[in-house]
This record gives C-alpha cells, sequence and structure tokens, in this order.
C-alpha cells in the first residue's frame, strides 16, 4: 500500500496524473454562454486560418476551444475567453476576425469586448455589433 500511495504521489508531481479542473464561476460561465449565443445569432462571417466561416460553425469551434481550456484549468473569466479561446488560431498564430454586414473585417477580440462590455452593463438584449467598431 506505502509503495502505491508512492507512486500516486509522484505522479501527481510529475504532472502525469490528470488534474482535477474547477469550473469558472457562474457569472464567467453565464457571460461566456451569452458570447458564444452571440456569435451564434449575429450573421457575421468569422476569419479563422485563411477562410471565412458562418456564425454556427464560428461558435462551434469557439465552444470546442472553451471546453478544451476549461478541462485544462485555462479560463476563469469571460475576458480569459476571449484572450485565450477567441483571440487567435492556437495552431497558427494568425488573428481571428468579425465581418457583418457589408462592413470591415475587425479583430474578434475588440469585437467580443464591446458585445461583453454592452452585457455587463445592462441587463437588457444588446444588438449586434457593427464591425465598424473601433477601439
Amino acid at each position: 500500500m506505502k509503495c502505491l500511495s508512492a507512486l500516486v504521489l509522484g505522479l501527481v508531481f510529475l504532472g502525469v496524473w490528470p488534474a482535477a479542473h474547477a469550473a469558472p464561476p457562474a457569472i464567467a460561465v453565464a457571460e461566456i454562454n451569452y458570447l458564444l449565443d452571440f456569435i451564434d445569432r449575429s450573421g457575421c462571417k468569422f476569419y479563422r486560418n485563411g477562410s471565412w466561416y458562418d456564425s454556427h460553425r464560428a461558435q462551434s469551434h469557439l465552444r470546442d476551444k472553451y471546453n478544451y481550456l476549461v478541462a485544462r484549468n485555462h479560463i476563469k473569466t469571460a475576458d480569459d475567453f476571449i484572450e485565450q479561446a477567441a483571440t487567435k488560431s492556437s495552431m497558427s498564430g494568425i488573428e481571428y476576425q468579425i465581418q457583418c454586414e457589408a462592413g470591415p473585417a475587425v479583430p474578434s477580440n475588440l469585437w467580443l469586448q464591446t458585445a461583453l462590455l454592452g452585457y455587463r452593463s445592462s441587463a437588457a438584449p444588446h444588438p449586434i455589433p457593427k464591425s465598424t467598431v473601433r477601439p
């Protein structure tokens, strides 16, 4: 029994044993779910790694990245989600862009920060931010 305890303890210290992960706080989960829904219903195009995708595929991709990062304890706030999952490709490092209607493409992190600020400032539904939003 002593050997088994030592083995488990060694695996934990070496980082081989899977770490337990804590879910983000409820407020972060609500904000992130709002952002993902916001993307999905925006109808805007999403630029990722050289191709444009519709809002439904964008939402699905970002939800998958979110779930991956949460399982590794990397997401604690909606700002973490934007920075770590919704700003650029983890594979290529190329920044994501959002284009709504015929407007110019803008960095996804600015677009999502605008949406998040709107959500935080009011409980009322928010319009889709135009891609003409400037920092």
